[in-house]
């Protein structure tokens, strides 16, 4: 009888002190939740500050890209085109009206196409209009400008007119994406073809540039800090979820792949 009272007392006890145990349990999970929570806000609250920061930087980029190549056309072709009109003018002898009309029917040709150029400019320094107007018409200006350059065979396939879909803050770093490679291709591929590629499968966009350059050793290449860009390039891929795939081999040129699911 006492065995089994003992026995009583003992599970009594146990009832007892886990019964008082459980609220103090509650509440440190309680307080470790919460902690957790807390700081899973934190840390959302600073990924997306970051995230901001670095599409700002982007934006930046942009602009800054865009300035300069305003500048550089502005120098190299309008400026050009004004001074052949102003030289053309000035060498006009009006007593010979046949050669005069004619150096003034190539004034008028040399002033149009100025002012076109300065209308494509205008266009270009409408910033909003890269993403207002589609991704696919913001590669198109793009490839325009290394079309101009005259020094490479395009090949283009660009399906991305009239999405019915977009993600601007996306299409906004694929833009500063081909602009990073175009960039390398003409500082350091010794190319003479390219093709672009740009199209949406299973809401995934693809986006691929080949060119027939020198190659180079992407290992070799890649251990150097921002060489090429390739750091950049696989910072902003990152930064949207992205996919990147780089075939490259000496004397036979690079093909780049970006995939990116979207929007």
């Amino acid at each position: 009888m006492q065995s089994e009272t003992t026995k009583i007392a003992i599970i009594v006890a146990i009832s007892t002190l886990i019964f008082l145990l459980m609220p103090l349990f509650l509440i440190l999970y309680i307080k470790s939740y919460n902690r957790h929570k807390k700081n899973h806000f934190i840390e959302k609250g600073n990924m997306e500050q970051k995230f901001e920061a670095e599409m700002m930087k982007t934006r930046i980029e942009v602009q800054d890209q865009t300035m300069q190549t305003i500048a550089t056309d502005l120098h190299d072709n309008v400026g050009q085109l004004l001074s052949l009109t102003t030289l053309t003018l000035n060498s006009i002898n009006l007593n010979d009206n046949e050669k005069a009309a004619k150096k003034i029917e190539s004034s008028l040709l040399l002033v149009n196409k100025s002012i076109k150029e300065l209308r494509e400019l205008a266009r270009l320094l409408h910033g909003e209009q890269i993403i207002e107007n589609g991704l696919g018409n913001a590669l198109e200006q793009e490839i325009n400008w290394l079309d101009k350059a005259g020094v490479y065979e395009l090949k283009i396939n660009n399906t991305l007119y009239g999405l019915k879909v977009s993600s601007p803050d996306k299409d906004l770093i694929i833009l500063r994406l081909l602009q990073e490679i175009i960039n390398n291709i003409i500082k350091h591929a010794q190319a003479t073809i390219v093709e672009i590629n740009a199209h949406i499968i299973d809401n995934t966009l693809q986006l691929s540039v080949i060119e027939n350059g020198i190659g180079f050793n992407y290992e070799e290449i890649a251990l150097k800090k921002n060489g090429m860009g390739l750091s950049s390039i696989n910072k902003r891929i990152e930064m949207i979820n992205g996919k990147l795939t780089l075939n490259s081999e000496l004397n036979k040129g690079t093909s780049i792949t970006i995939e990116v699911p979207y929007p």
